[in-house]
C-alpha cells in the first residue's frame, strides 16, 4: 500500500512538472496535442527510470540493459531541472508584466483601442520571440547539463583546509586527516573512479583515513567489486568510516560488514584514541543523523560516542550530516567532519540544500565546535556538477592560542 501511494504521489507530481515544461516551453510552437501529450509522457517516463530502476536493482535485477535505463533517467532528471528552472525564472520576471499589460487594458479601454491603432498586434511576431526564448532555455539547458557532465566526471581535486584547534600540543601539530565522502559507487560511478580516488588519496600522506558516509547506491553484491579499491588506501593511524544514509537503504548491516572487511574501522557512536609521543586525540565517530529511524540501535548519539573517554588534547567527531552539530557541541567536540550536502551539486540545489542543513560546505563554527563540510567525493543521482566541485579533503590541524 505505501509503494502504491509512493507511486500515485509521484505520478501526480512529474504530471505537473511535466504538464508545466510542456506548456511552458511548447505552447507557442507548431505542434498538435498529441505531439505535446507525448513530450509529457516522455518526460514523465523520463522521471520514472529512476525511481523503476532502484526497484529493480534492489530485486537483485542488474544487467546492461537496467545500466542504460539508470544513465537515461539521471541524464533526463538532470536537463529537465535545468530546463525547469529556466523557465521558472523566466515566467517569474515575465508573468508580472503580462499581467500588468492586461489590467492595464482593463482599465484604459480608450487608450488601449489608440494603442492597438497605433501598433496593432502580430500573432507571428510575438509566436517567433517566445519561440526564440524557449530554443534559448533548452539551449542554455544543454550546455549546462553537457558541463555539469564533464566537472562530475573529472578526478576531484584536492582541497587543503588549515584548521586551528585551541591548545592543541605540538605533538598533534600538523596532524593529517584525508576526508574522503560520498563516494556513491553505481551504475555511473565504477571501479576506475574508486581506483582514481585511492591514488590521490595515497599521495597525501594521512596520518588518518576519514571516510564520512554514503560510500554506495546498492547492494553489496552488486557494488563490491567496484568498491573494492578502498583496501588499497593507506594511513599511518588507521581508516576509518561512519555510515551515512545511503548505506541504509542499500543494507547498512552488509555494507559495514564489506567495509570492515576491507580494513576500515567503522566507528558506530564510538571511539578510538590515538597517541603522539605525551599527547591524545579522540576520533569518534557516528552513525547517520537519520540511522535510529531505519535500525533501533542505530540512533545517532555523540555523547554516547564518548563514552568511557579519558582526559584528551582534542575530541574530532566523523558525522555524516551536518545536522549532527547540535549534539557535537553539546559534548564538547573541537571539530566535526561532514559530508551529505554535495555542496548543492548543482543550480538551483544548492540554493536550497540549507533549507535543510545547518552548513553546506567549507569551514564554518557552532558555539565552540568548528564543522567541516566537504561537497563530496563523487555525486548522487544525475551525474552533473555545477558551480561545486567534488573533492578529495586534506585537514591539515594547527595549535590556535587562547
Amino acid at each position: 500500500m505505501t509503494m502504491l501511494i509512493f507511486f500515485i504521489s509521484f505520478f501526480a507530481f512529474s504530471g505537473l512538472i511535466a504538464a508545466y515544461i510542456t506548456w511552458r516551453l511548447f505552447g507557442a510552437a507548431r505542434f498538435g496535442r498529441l505531439w505535446r501529450l507525448a513530450i509529457a509522457m516522455g518526460i514523465v517516463a523520463i522521471f520514472f527510470a529512476t525511481p523503476f530502476t532502484i526497484l529493480l536493482r534492489r530485486a537483485e535485477v542488474d544487467n546492461t540493459g537496467v545500466d542504460i535505463f539508470v544513465w537515461v533517467g539521471y541524464m533526463g532528471i538532470g536537463f529537465l531541472s535545468f530546463v525547469f528552472t529556466f523557465l521558472v525564472i523566466r515566467d517569474f520576471f515575465w508573468i508580472p508584466v503580462v499581467l500588468s499589460k492586461k489590467f492595464k487594458r482593463l482599465v484604459s479601454r480608450n487608450a488601449v483601442v489608440k494603442l492597438y491603432a497605433e501598433n496593432p498586434t502580430n500573432p507571428g511576431r510575438r509566436r517567433f520571440l517566445v519561440n526564440g526564448m524557449n530554443y534559448g532555455i533548452a539551449a542554455t539547458a544543454s550546455i549546462f547539463t553537457v558541463y555539469g557532465f564533464a566537472e562530475a566526471k573529472q578526478i576531484p581535486d584536492v582541497k587543503e583546509v588549515t584548521i586551528p584547534i585551541i591548545g592543541l600540543p605540538i605533538d598533534l601539530e600538523g596532524f593529517r586527516i584525508v576526508q574522503i565522502s560520498d563516494i556513491h559507487v553505481s551504475p555511473t560511478i565504477r571501479r576506475g573512479f574508486v581506483e582514481d580516488v585511492v591514488e590521490v588519496a595515497n599521495r597525501l600522506d594521512a596520518d588518518i583515513i576519514a571516510l564520512t558516509g554514503d560510500l554506495a547506491d546498492g547492494l553489496v553484491s552488486q557494488l563490491a567489486y567496484d568498491v573494492a579499491p578502498i583496501k588499497n588506501l593507506t594511513s599511518v593511524e588507521g581508516n576509518f568510516f561512519v555510515t551515512g544514509n545511503h548505506e541504509y537503504y542499500s543494507g547498512v548491516d552488509a555494507w559495514i560488514g564489506e567495509v570492515k572487511r576491507l580494513g576500515f574501522t567503522v566507528l558506530m557512536n564510538e571511539h578510538r584514541l590515538i597517541s603522539r609521543g605525551k599527547s591524545r586525540m579522540l576520533l569518534a565517530g557516528v552513525t547517520d543523523y537519520r540511522g535510529g529511524n531505519f535500525m533501533k540501535g542505530h540512533l545517532s548519539d555523540p555523547r554516547k560516542a564518548l563514552a568511557g573517554a579519558p582526559s584528551v588534547d582534542a575530541k574530532i567527531l566523523l558525522a555524516h550530516q551536518p545536522k549532527s552539530i547540535f549534539d557535537a557541541a553539546k559534548a564538547g567536540f573541537d571539530l566535526q567532519i561532514s559530508g551529505h550536502t554535495h555542496g548543492g551539486q548543482f543550480f538551483p540545489w544548492n540554493l536550497l540544500v540549507g533549507l535543510d542543513q545547518p552548513f553546506v560546505a567549507g569551514l564554518d563554527r557552532y558555539e565552540n565546535t568548528q564543522i567541516y563540510v566537504s561537497r563530496g567525493t563523487g555525486y548522487w543521482g544525475p551525474p552533473i556538477r555545477v558551480g561545486s566541485p567534488s573533492e578529495i579533503t586534506l585537514i591539515k590541524l594547527t595549535s590556535q592560542q587562547t
